[in-house]
């Protein structure tokens, strides 16, 4: 069976209410949310990332989280979903897609690149209906595989890796599981930083509370979590800081620089508000977080990538706007 392209290789059975997918040998090896966003529309896909939290969506009669990588012979049970009849504004989903053509830094037979813009999701759900990847793949229309190979949050702008084969997607994540892919941020934090760089080990617990938000927070019960903060550049009040990423988890650089006592510019969540305000008379409006490169090699192609993302008009004026020390 093909789907927009894509070659999902399975069975279905459908009630009144469930459905029933049968997963194959093609689909092995894919994250459960992922390849079940790909058979699905935009305005069905927050569905699905609702029903994936809340537990509705299981696998082998088990209910499993998001992330699971599923296997040949898996059966996935699912609510048989209602199709939605309210759709994007088009002029919202062109103006999404005119600013990723824009973003596109270097493309080759395996990945694209692209500068993401702050304020533009990776992909759909969480009361988003589009993205990076929906976008993407709404600009290459026949390509038969284009996924996200790494995550940045919403507000994060910088280098983003979208594999255009199965092949490399894998290649890309064994090394960054192996610790091969190094990822340099810029970032603005509060106060004048003592010293030199800085390891920062501190592990990071990720939990919701009752309102629904996700938040994460230093924690002993947390996952090892190390980021290393090198100054570049001391203003009056703030610290330029260039971050090299050990592990990659959620939100780490922005708990990490509130950890150390010296929390990121314009950041609601861990921030801190009167820092923020003063920032924001500079005009900055935006979290100050900036993947400024990417590299990673393919060692089966002996192939290097060596990517870097100029930062946006919007930061460079907020840095030219600071007395420097």
């Amino acid at each position: 069976m093909t789907l927009n392209g894509y070659d999902t290789a399975m069975a279905q059975l459908y009630s009144d209410t469930v459905r029933f997918i049968r997963v194959d040998r093609s689909a092995s090896g894919q994250r459960m949310d992922v390849f079940l966003m790909r058979m699905f529309k935009e305005t069905e896909q927050r569905r699905i990332i609702q029903m994936v939290r809340a537990g509705e969506i299981v696998v082998n009669k088990r209910r499993t989280l998001p992330h699971y990588r599923l296997k040949s012979g898996d059966v996935i049970r699912m609510p048989v979903i209602q199709r939605e009849t309210k759709t994007q504004p088009k002029v919202k989903r062109d103006a999404t897609l005119q600013l990723l053509l824009q973003a596109m830094m270097f493309e080759d037979s395996r990945f694209l690149i692209l500068n993401k813009p702050s304020g533009i999701a990776v992909h759909g759900g969480s009361g988003l209906s589009y993205g990076v990847i929906e976008g993407v793949r709404a600009l290459y229309p026949t390509a038969p595989f284009l996924e996200l190979a790494h995550r940045l949050d919403r507000d994060t702008s910088g280098c983003l890796v979208i594999a255009k084969r199965r092949s490399a997607l894998r290649a890309f994540q064994q090394q960054q599981t192996a610790g091969d892919v190094d990822k340099r941020y810029l970032t603005l934090l509060k106060g004048v930083w003592k010293g030199g760089g800085r390891n920062i080990n501190a592990p990071l617990l990720k939990y919701e509370k009752a309102s629904g938000e996700r938040v994460v927070e230093v924690s002993s019960e947390g996952k090892r979590s190390r980021s290393f903060f090198l100054p570049l550049t001391r203003f009056k009040d703030s610290t330029l800081i260039q971050v090299k990423l050990m592990t990659g988890r959620t939100h780490q650089i922005r708990v990490h620089a509130a950890h150390s006592g010296h929390p990121i510019a314009g950041d609601d969540k861990y921030g801190d508000p009167i820092f923020n305000r003063d920032i924001a008379a500079l005009g900055l409006n935006r979290l100050f977080l900036h993947a400024e490169s990417i590299c990673f090699t393919l060692p089966h192609l002996d192939k290097s990538y060596d990517i870097h993302a100029p930062i946006s008009p919007e930061l460079n004026t907020c840095l030219t706007s600071l007395g420097q020390d």
